[in-house]
């Protein structure tokens, strides 16, 4: 196959959000509080789990909608194919369509496996006498292990339903199907053929790149008007992608519902009277469907499900577990260990006896330990230093893949972070008991508001801001101010060297990456640079010294101040992913 290109030729439908992050309405708060969208999907079965309608109501609940089904085909299934299609008779598919609609309303429904000609128009039919605000169709012709799951004459029969529904997400060999052409090879082709469908039956139609070469990919919504947005999404090597499709589409009929949800809502409309979906709308739902599938087929390999010999599912609950581990109540364990793991009492006399050992080796700094408190400092933090280098965010950022939206919540909330973190400098400057001390630690303050600010007011001018700090910015900077204001000098200057530390050896990891076109360069140039590298050398010196000449007591709370900072730190990073993906 040809490679596909890197943005689609096109030119693409923006959503635009008030602030980065926030809901349709353009209320940040508006997920915590909004309906949820009852979402039904018509589909067939898989008793593996991975596909059909048991994917698609782990996709609508992972979605943040209410997941109900209609089994049009019983299908005997798992990983490595399709063994058996059982279909019950069409009086039972309208019964079970009667049972749901009788006494649930529907804001969304998802169309899979129909199957044959007369179990399409009875599912036109029905929706045809009972409206629903959203309808996607994920037109299944052929499983992703090469299995038949529509009928060859019932071709004819899927193409009228197309016009019917609003969004269908075909995929390249289905996509050509529908508009009775070779499969597309390159992208360029996929979206004619899709604009194409597009205009001739006034449906949106979703050219997913998986299918396709090339490093990106993503999707791409391509509208009626001929217009369309793409979602950018790196390429998995993954074996991990039975029931993608019934995933996207189950995901997507949901984030619709959402928006069109959150539209009624904002607009105070009465009940009964729906909002239209624009392409704005849609944009931001494909983006939303997307990255949720992107994260859930890279961690589907470690569902062990399956004997390898075929394509295992995805992890649709990845997300929410990420979200769960990451809004743990429990205090840091460093905060309460009082021994080390041979039973040594971590008293602070001596730098063995300053923090437990971490599980994961720190590996070597890039700037060194000033001297065996730091050293000390540097190997107990190995942990959470892996861990910020293992994060999403700090990955992306080092390839360049890092989306943009991300990347403007981080610097929105840096440029909060550094207006308190250089009030903290101030505050250690004034306390130090030497000149050289308390002129470093002042040149820092200054530089946190005046150069690196530069590159926040560059990236942010034209940027919605989020207009104040978010709840990690918030307790990381009062934890900072704290430790220099009501501790030990020693303390505070433990609880700053993370900022300094962590950051210059993040830049020093990713710099390798850097190059003159890298979307981030002058963020990696930055910290990854000698200049930035020298300060954090001169930093590492005064908490050697304030170390050695702190009690024991004193080094005790300021280990554990560091190590708070480090975690600090990796919260920080990893908080734009929590927020909008």
């Amino acid at each position: 196959m040809a490679e596909q290109p890197t943005a689609p030729s096109c030119a693409p439908t923006t959503p635009t959000n008030p602030v980065p992050g926030a809901s349709a309405s353009g209320n940040p708060r508006a997920s915590q509080t909004a309906r949820v969208p009852r979402v039904l999907s018509i589909a067939g079965t898989d008793p593996s789990g991975g596909a059909g309608i048991q994917a698609d109501l782990k996709s609508i609940t992972a979605s943040g909608g209410y997941g109900m089904c209609v089994t049009t085909s019983l299908v005997a299934q798992n990983t490595c194919g399709v063994r058996e299609v059982f279909t019950p008779p069409l009086e039972f598919l309208t019964a079970q369509l009667a049972a749901v609609f009788d006494d649930v309303t529907v804001d969304a429904v998802k169309i899979g496996m129909l199957g044959d000609a007369d179990t399409i128009r009875t599912v036109r039919t029905w929706l045809s006498e009972h409206p629903v605000p959203v309808v996607v169709l994920d037109p299944v012709m052929i499983a992703s292990s090469g299995d038949r799951l529509l009928q060859a004459e019932a071709e004819q029969a899927l193409r009228d339903l197309v016009p019917l529904v609003d969004v269908i997400t075909p995929n390249i060999p289905e996509l050509a199907v529908l508009c009775q052409k070779e499969p597309a090879q390159t992208f360029d082709e996929a979206h004619e053929q899709a604009a194409n469908l597009a205009a001739a039956t006034g449906t949106t139609v979703i050219v997913k790149g998986g299918h396709l070469c090339g490093q990106d990919a993503g999707n791409t919504a391509v509208f009626p008007d001929g217009t369309c947005a793409h979602v950018r999404t790196p390429r998995l090597d993954s074996r991990n992608t039975h029931g993608t499709g019934c995933s996207l589409s189950s995901s997507l009929a949901t984030r619709l519902g959402v928006e069109l949800l959150q539209h009624t809502e904002a607009a105070g409309h009465a009940a009964g009277q729906q909002s239209v979906l624009t392409s704005e709308d849609t944009h931001r739902a494909l983006q939303w469907s997307t990255r949720w599938l992107h994260e859930s087929i890279a961690a589907g390999a470690g569902l062990q499900v399956g004997s390898g010999e075929g394509h295992g599912p995805v992890d649709h609950a990845a997300r929410a577990r990420r979200l769960e581990a990451a809004a743990s109540a429990y205090p840091w364990h460093h905060l309460l260990a009082t021994t080390d793991s041979e039973g040594n009492t971590l008293d602070g006399t001596s730098p063995e006896r300053l923090l437990p050992v971490s599980p994961v080796p720190a590996g070597e700094a890039v700037v060194k330990p000033a001297g065996p408190w730091t050293a000390a400092l540097w190997a107990a933090g190995g942990e959470t230093w892996h861990q910020i280098l293992d994060l999403p965010f700090v990955r992306a950022l080092g390839d360049g893949t890092l989306d943009e939206d991300l990347f403007a919540f981080y610097l929105d909330q840096d440029a909060l972070y550094l207006r308190d973190y250089s009030r903290a400098l101030a505050t250690l400057s004034a306390r130090a008991d030497t000149a050289e001390a308390q002129v470093h630690w002042a040149a820092g303050a200054h530089e946190a508001i005046a150069a690196e600010s530069q590159l926040h007011e560059g990236w942010l001018a034209n940027r919605a801001r989020l207009g104040g700090p978010s709840p990690i910015t918030m307790g990381y900077t009062n934890f900072l101010r704290a430790s220099a204001v009501g501790d030990d000098y020693v303390v505070g200057a433990a609880a700053i060297l993370p900022c300094y530390w962590l950051y210059e050896e993040v830049g020093a990891v990713l710099s390798s990456q850097n190059h003159a076109d890298h979307p981030y360069a002058e963020w990696l140039s930055m910290y990854g640079g000698e200049e930035f590298a020298a300060e954090v050398a001169r930093s590492l010196a005064e908490v050697e010294r304030a170390f050695e000449a702190a009690s024991p007591a004193q080094r005790v709370r300021a280990a554990q101040a560091y190590l708070s900072a480090c975690v600090y730190e990796r919260e920080f990073f990893d908080q734009a992913h929590r927020a909008l993906r």
